[in-house]
Parts: C-alpha cells; sequence; structure tokens
C-alpha cells in the first residue's frame, strides 16, 4: 500500500507521525548509549573489587597464596579481571556501532524529512494559489454577467420610453454591448482558468503529492529497518563476548577444581613444622629420697637436667613447644628464635636472596669492567678512571655479600647437623640426651623452668647465641661446592688453562691469589656461580672469580692430560 494513494489528504498526521519515528530514533540511542554507560560502569567496579582483593606484596596474603584455594581465588579475581574487560568491550562496540551510527544517521534523516515536507508544503501551496486565483476568474465572471444582465435591461427600459431621446437609447444600447462583451471575456478567462487549475489539481493529488509521499513513505522505511538492524547488533555485540566470557568462568571453575584439601594439609605441615621431637615420658619422682632431693637443690645444673627428663610435681610448667616467644620483632639475624625447620627454610630463602645480589653486583661490576676497557682503548668515548670509584665499591659490595653468604651458610649446615633423621624419630629421649648442649635443650629444658619453679624465656635466646657461636665454623668459600673439598678428594684432572687478567688477592678460604699475566691451569669450570676453579701446582689450588681470567677450554691445551 502506498501512502501516495491511500494518504493523500492526511499531510498533517505523516507529518506528525514521521516527527515521532525520529523521536523514537533518539529514544533508542539514548537507551543505548545509558546501557553502555551501565557497561563501564560495571566494569569499572569489576576491576575495583579485583584490585581490591588481589594480594598484597610483601604481605601474609602473598605467603598464604601457596595454598591451593588461595590460588584459585587469585584466579578467579584474575579471570574476574578479564571478565570484565569484556563488559568494556561491549560498551565500546555499543558506541561504535550504535551510537555513533545512530547520531550520524539521525542528521541525516532529518535533514532528509525537512526536504520532503517542504517540497510538499511549496506544492500545497500552489495548488492553493490556483485555487484562489480560479475563484478570483469565477466571480469576475459571475459580476460581469450581472453587469451585462443590468446594462441590457436598462437598455430595454430605454428603447421602451418614447420620451428617451434617441440619442440616450443609443448610448444605451452600446452601454449593454460592452458589458455582454466584457462578461463573454470573463466566461473564456474563467473557462481557460478552470481547464488548467483542474490539470494542476490532477498532477498535484496524482503526482506531486504521490511522490512526495512516497520518498517518505521510503524514508520512514528505511528508519524502521535501520532502528531493527540497530536493535540486532545490540545483541550480536552482547554474543560476541559470551565465547571469551564462557572461558573466564571457566577458568574460574577449573580454578574451583583444582583445590585440593590434602595438599593444603600438607602445605600447613611443611609451613609451620617446627622440627623437634615430641618430648618423652616424664617419670615418677620419688620425694621420699632425700638424697634426690638433695641432689636436686644443690645442683642448677642437675635440677636443669633432671627437670628436662623429670620435671618436679609442683611444676605446672607448659610443655617447650607451648611456649610463647617474647621476641615478637624480627627476630635474631641467624633466626635462631625459630624452631630447627623453619630456621632452615628462613636460612635458605636468605641465602637465595644473597646469591641473587651478588649476581647483580657482579654483573653490574662486570659490565663496568668490560666499558672501562673500551675506555681504555678509545680515551674519546670517556675517561676509565671515572669508572673506578663504582668498580671499587662493587667489589666491596660483593666481598660483604659473599662474607654474609659464608656466615649464613655456615648457620645452615649447622641447623642441619641438629636436624633429626628420619630413622632417629623413635628414639625421643636419646634425642634429648645427644642435644643436651644445642638449641633443642635449650628450647626444652632452660626454657621449662628456672631453679626457683618460674618459667624463663629470655635465658634461651642467650644461651642460645652462646651456642651458635661456640658451634659456628669457621668461614667457608663463597659457594657451598667449596665446604673441605681441598681436604679429601682426589686431584682433579686438567681441562684446560687460563690467564689472569687481573690482580686477585684470595683473601677467603677456597680461594687463591694470582697475579696480573699469570698463566693457571683449569681443574673445574664455572658452574655459574661466577667462580672457576683452578691450579697453580700439584699443591697450589683454589677458585678465582671467572670474570678476572681469560680460560681456554680443549684437549689442546697444554698440560690438559697431565693428572689424568
Amino acid at each position: 500500500m502506498s501512502w501516495g494513494s491511500e494518504l493523500w489528504d492526511q499531510f498533517d498526521n505523516l507529518e506528525k507521525h514521521t516527527q515521532w519515528g525520529i523521536d523514537f530514533l533518539e529514544k533508542y540511542a539514548k537507551f543505548v548509549k545509558e546501557r553502555s554507560e551501565i557497561e563501564i560502569s560495571y566494569a569499572k567496579q569489576i576491576r575495583n573489587l579485583s584490585k581490591k582483593y588481589q594480594p598484597k606484596k610483601n604481605s601474609r596474603e602473598e605467603e598464604e597464596s601457596k595454598y591451593t584455594f588461595c590460588k584459585a581465588f587469585l584466579t578467579t579475581i584474575n579471570e574476574l579481571n578479564d571478565y570484565a574487560g569484556q563488559h568494556e568491550v561491549i560498551a565500546e562496540n555499543l558506541t561504535s556501532q550504535i551510537i555513533t551510527e545512530l547520531s550520524r544517521y539521525l542528521q541525516d534523516l532529518k535533514t532528509e524529512r525537512k526536504s520532503h515536507f517542504h517540497d510538499g508544503r511549496k506544492a500545497q501551496q500552489h495548488i492553493e494559489s490556483s485555487w484562489k486565483q480560479l475563484e478570483s476568474c469565477k466571480r469576475k465572471f459571475e459580476r460581469d454577467c450581472k453587469e451585462a444582465d443590468k446594462a441590457q435591461q436598462y437598455f430595454d427600459k430605454m428603447d421602451a420610453d418614447i420620451n428617451v431621446t434617441k440619442a440616450d437609447v443609443e448610448k444605451a444600447r452600446q452601454q449593454a454591448q460592452v458589458r455582454h462583451q466584457m462578461a463573454a471575456d470573463s466566461k473564456s478567462d474563467y473557462s481557460s482558468y478552470l481547464h488548467k487549475f483542474n490539470q494542476e489539481q490532477n498532477e498535484h493529488y496524482y503526482t506531486v503529492i504521490p511522490n512526495i509521499f512516497q520518498k517518505l513513505q521510503d524514508m520512514e522505511e528505511k528508519r524502521i529497518e535501520r532502528l531493527g538492524a540497530c536493535m540486532r547488533t545490540f545483541a550480536d555485540v552482547d554474543r560476541q563476548v559470551i565465547p571469551i566470557v564462557g572461558k573466564c568462568l571457566d577458568g574460574m571453575s577449573k580454578a574451583a577444581e583444582a583445590i585440593e584439601a590434602k595438599t593444603d594439609s600438607k602445605q600447613v605441615v611443611e609451613s609451620y613444622k617446627s622440627g623437634f621431637e615430641p618430648p618423652g615420658d616424664v617419670e615418677f619422682e620419688d620425694y621420699e629420697q632425700a638424697m634426690k632431693r638433695a641432689v636436686s637443690e644443690s645442683s642448677l645444673n642437675n635440677s636443669r637436667g633432671e627437670v628436662r627428663e623429670r620435671p618436679t610435681g609442683k611444676s605446672k610448667g607448659k610443655l617447650w613447644p607451648f611456649i610463647k616467644n617474647k621476641n615478637k620483632g624480627s627476630g635474631p639475624e641467624d633466626f635462631s628464635h625459630l624452631p630447627p625447620e623453619q630456621r632452615r627454610k628462613k636460612l635458605q630463602g636468605k641465602l637465595v636472596e644473597l646469591n641473587k645480589d651478588i649476581q647483580k653486583e657482579t654483573d653490574q661490576r662486570d659490565a663496568l669492567t668490560k666499558m672501562k676497557d673500551v675506555y681504555v682503548k678509545n680515551p674519546q668515548m670517556g675517561d676509565a678512571a671515572s669508572l673506578d670509584p663504582r668498580l671499587a665499591e662493587l667489589e666491596q659490595n660483593i666481598e660483604k655479600l659473599q662474607f654474609e653468604v659464608q656466615k649464613f651458610e655456615g648457620w645452615l649446615s649447622e641447623v642441619e647437623e641438629r636436624m633429626p633423621s628420619k630413622s632417629d624419630t623413635h628414639r625421643r629421649s636419646g634425642l634429648y640426651e645427644s642435644q643436651s648442649s644445642g638449641a633443642v635443650n635449650n628450647n626444652c629444658a632452660q626454657d621449662r623452668e628456672s631453679p626457683d619453679g618460674s618459667y624463663t624465656e629470655e635465658q634461651n635466646s642467650e644461651s642460645h647465641e652462646k651456642a651458635n657461636v661456640a658451634n659456628a665454623k669457621p668461614p667457608v668459600a663463597v659457594t657451598p661446592e667449596f665446604d673441605d673439598e681441598f681436604d679429601d678428594e682426589e686431584s682433579l684432572p686438567t681441562i684446560g688453562n687460563c690467564k689472569a687478567l687481573y690482580p686477585f688477592d684470595g683473601h677467603n678460604e677456597g680461594t687463591i691469589s694470582v697475579a696480573e699475566g699469570e698463566l693457571l691451569y683449569v681443574i673445574e669450570e664455572d658452574k655459574g656461580d661466577g667462580w672457576t676453579r683452578v691450579r697453580r701446582n700439584q699443591d697450589e689450588e683454589g677458585y678465582v672469580p671467572t670474570s678476572y681470567v681469560e680460560v681456554f677450554l680443549g684437549t689442546n691445551a697444554k698440560g690438559a692430560m697431565t693428572y689424568i
């Protein structure tokens, strides 16, 4: 059905309807814009939520992340962050594919509608003007006819009157003829214009107006189709992110399925295991025997030793694993305030950190050394002497870190020597006897009861520190491989030669001093710790920094088969 044929007389209603269609399109564009803003706001809130519950660095939350349920929660947070990103994608696509396009289309639509209705009003004004002109011609014809009729009647009256002169009769006759001629002319004009008007009116209602209304109909149908396309896009924008959202949800589900209660329980043991053995049975102490009581009163050390095995009946002291540590700060440097197992872990972690620091400082030193060599060879590029202070500072830092490594390795060796082996777990009482002078004895016997029957904890850290000093080994070499291998292993074969590029003093145990330009035999390559083992003669061998020598490995090296 065509608007031009069916709605030829509904110009005003069509104008209202098309304006309502544009208003509706604007309302839909506003709806999509508000939906986009909601998506952006929602994504922002989700991201903030994800950020809020991210574990803080250097906090207990980061330590707890080793549990499977903590890892699952962290995965959920990360997936939720990606999920928020998909809502941002939705908002972006709604803006670019619908809002922006509709804004341009609305401008074009308003311009097109305005043009069509302007042509319609112009055609309407033209037909109305033609109608008014036709009415004017009609009224003129009617008026001329009446004037001609009056003139004819006046002539007839004058001609019948015998008292009127012949001249007056002739004048009346001429006047009547003029009026009849004017009426005839008006009739001709009216007839001609009427024919013209009918043609224009026919063209107006069957050609001009139908064409304009057809354009309006096409415009309106395009608007509706465009609106439908936008609504489909509105749904497709959501549908496009569903696979990724599904992957995010799948990731959350997999993370939840990866939670293992047994593994977390085992992790609790690893995290809090002290390494101590449970205390043995407390023996009955017979107070009826005066000798035992005398011994108990006369010897503080014996009292403490007896208390360790057989606490007095009056003592209601807590067992040593449950004694609270008053040292609530960071604790001693050697972590002696911790149980053996936890202390071992802390020392191992500290050694890892120190070795990383040494590697970092060594890399910086090697880089500066290379830069210095370049400056020496090409003075125009820079002053080589300007790098000496920094190199000296790096060397000093490396020596300090190496000393720290030696110190912590000594403490670690001490802890590992005192750790009970699995084969001895059934010998509880024997464990206490064998460790009477060590850290466990200090934690157990001396902390349980003081000579006056009260508990003491301050003596624990003091006696423990004394035990550490007494049992500490002399500084060992930079890496764990140095230990005592020089004393008890056979001579290693030579695998190459090396030339000393710089002098090295070799103050630390396990190292060897070399002079610049000295030729040495290589008996062990750098294992990644920055040291190479060399030999000067059958009796002199040790480690030198790898960056201080130029190594020539291979079976053709001089002396390669000397000690094989």
